[in-house]
């Protein structure tokens, strides 16, 4: 029988900064040369944002510092990061969301074992490479008062995924 794993090793990282961020206290160099690095952020890299964009991304960030020239995706990314600060309650929510993502119930559609990996993306929703579903954790939108409470780009957040992981 496949399975379907949900890997959100990133976004764990992230929290850390978020959080330290938020706290005022400095993150060192080496943890966000360590979270660029990361194989699971490789997808994401391309000409335009790469492993020295996200690095300097959240350094200007750590730093309290506006980015000097950045390309589209690396604004997106630093503003994107920017609202997860300032809205930290919504930040912890969306994690509960993946953290409680359970997809057990599509083993039976599937052939193969399946990853679904959320990371800390810029302007994609999600990307497909081979056996793994790459999904962008920025753009969970959680909305309190509306009557479908979680989306994503417009859909039920879990008909979503499972629309894309049978896609994989």
């Amino acid at each position: 029988m496949a399975s379907i794993t949900v890997n959100f090793n990133t976004v764990e990282m992230m929290i850390f900064f978020w959080e330290s961020v938020a706290d005022r206290d400095k993150v060192s160099d080496k943890y966000l040369i360590e979270l660029a690095d990361h194989e699971d952020l490789k997808p994401i890299y391309d000409q335009e944002f790469t492993k020295d964009s996200f690095r300097k991304v959240l350094s200007a960030i750590s730093n309290r510092e506006l980015m000097n020239n950045p390309t589209k995706k690396e604004s997106r990314f630093w503003n994107l990061n920017m609202w997860m600060l300032e809205d930290m309650d919504n930040m912890r929510e969306m994690v509960q969301l993946v953290k409680t993502l359970n997809l057990d119930h599509l083993k039976d559609k599937l052939d193969r074992d399946i990853k679904v990996v959320f990371i800390p993306g810029t302007t994609e929703v999600y990307k497909i490479e081979g056996d793994k579903l790459i999904m962008n954790f920025f753009k969970i939108s959680i909305n309190p008062y509306g009557e479908t409470r979680v989306t994503i780009d417009g859909k039920e957040f879990n008909e979503y995924i499972q629309e894309k992981v049978l896609e994989v």
